[in-house]
């Protein structure tokens, strides 16, 4: 694990700060930076780990067992690094230049955009939301449609847009995640920007074959592991039995019910943890160069990990005892976190399963973000 013993006790010492104040603490922003959290997927031309995918969501887990608005968080800034790497090297100059801890925030979304294609570049502006830890950060991905091309991503500068405070919400209160506003037009120039259809054929000029994994294959598992860590928070807490009754917890450890409900729930969480590894275990032995049909596959089953939570968290809810309907209480805390990863289109697995299936039966992809 890169992440050390004190700062995710940190982290744990931290959270209830950070639900509060809507963005993490510095301190452990500072404690993670240290750490070499941001670095992971930085080349290592540039003071990187260039790690692997699986090493890194194990670390998001162990994060989000103290405090999931953290993990969630501070993974995706830190997960934004991998799509730096493949991009222009003019673009992984200006970023890395100023050391491998780059701090990014994103939000891919193009609803919000107007993107006006001009010589050398594009004018951009608009309003994007959800672009978690973006308080932390000094430049911002956002997503925009180029007329008769389709999707691309454009980097932006922090000099270059404002950030409105949006985020009033039930759970993961500490993720920040805020809208990202540019008023008036701004110029980005076309190295700055990443096309979709070069995240999906990993198109790169690294020379670690860790980078030949398409980009959506590692984005995809940041906005829902996450969730892993925070179902085995929720165990411990009845492990330990904190702040979960008025009365006696300790009948609950032989309750019949109680246990297979925990039972169950450490499993769902458990097993969603084993499918992701199993499958970055399976991309490394390819050369990091899926099938399109394995990508299908993993692409569904990335988006089933909420779902899978929250039933898991569902089950423990409903013996949780009578201190956790208070607000503010640990566990109704939790509860709100998981239901909250769920809002993220990429957990919704509607769209993936039907393509999946059609796949499956000998149709074609219709998926490009995989």
């Amino acid at each position: 694990m890169t992440v050390s013993a004190s700062t995710l006790d940190l982290v744990s010492a931290h959270a209830a700060e950070s639900r509060k104040a809507r963005r993490i603490s510095d301190a452990v922003v500072d404690a993670l930076r240290d750490d070499g959290f941001f670095r992971h997927f930085t080349p290592a031309s540039f003071g990187g780990r260039e790690g692997t995918p699986q090493d890194f969501f194990i670390d998001q887990i162990a994060i989000a067992e103290r405090d999931m608005s953290t993990a969630w968080a501070l993974g995706i800034v830190a997960v934004h690094n991998y799509q730096i790497a493949l991009m222009a090297p003019e673009t992984q100059t200006e970023v890395f230049g100023a050391g491998p801890d780059a701090m990014i925030s994103s939000s891919y979304n193009p609803a919000g955009a107007k993107v006006e294609q001009v010589e050398g570049g594009f004018l951009l502006s608009g309003r994007w939301g959800w672009s978690s830890g973006s308080l932390h950060c000094n430049w911002v991905l956002l997503g925009g449609i180029v007329a008769g091309e389709g999707h691309r991503t454009f980097l932006v500068p922090a000099g270059d847009y404002r950030i409105e405070d949006t985020w009033h919400t039930m759970g993961l209160q500490g993720t920040g995640s805020n809208d990202i506003v540019i008023d008036a037009p701004v110029f980005v120039p076309e190295h700055r920007t990443h096309k979709q259809m070069d995240g999906f054929n990993a198109v790169h000029h690294q020379s670690s074959p860790v980078y030949d994994l398409p980009w959506a294959q590692v984005f995809i598992r940041v906005v829902n592991t996450s969730a892993i860590g925070a179902v085995r928070h929720a165990v411990s807490l009845f492990r330990n039995r904190v702040g979960l009754s008025s009365t006696d917890m300790s009948k609950s450890a032989t309750d019949p019910d109680v246990l297979e409900r925990i039972a169950r729930a450490s499993n769902l969480a458990e097993e969603s943890l084993t499918v992701m590894v199993s499958n970055f275990e399976a991309m490394e032995k390819a050369g990091w160069k899926p099938g399109l049909s394995d990508r299908v596959l993993y692409r569904y089953q990335a988006s089933l990990v909420a779902d899978r939570c929250i039933e898991a968290m569902d089950l423990l809810m409903d013996v949780a005892g009578g201190r956790s309907v208070y607000d503010g209480s640990d566990f109704q805390n939790l509860w709100h976190d998981v239901r909250m990863a769920r809002a993220h289109v990429a957990n919704n697995p509607v769209g993936f399963a039907r393509n999946y299936a059609s796949v499956l039966m000998g149709g074609e992809n219709g998926d490009y973000f995989l």
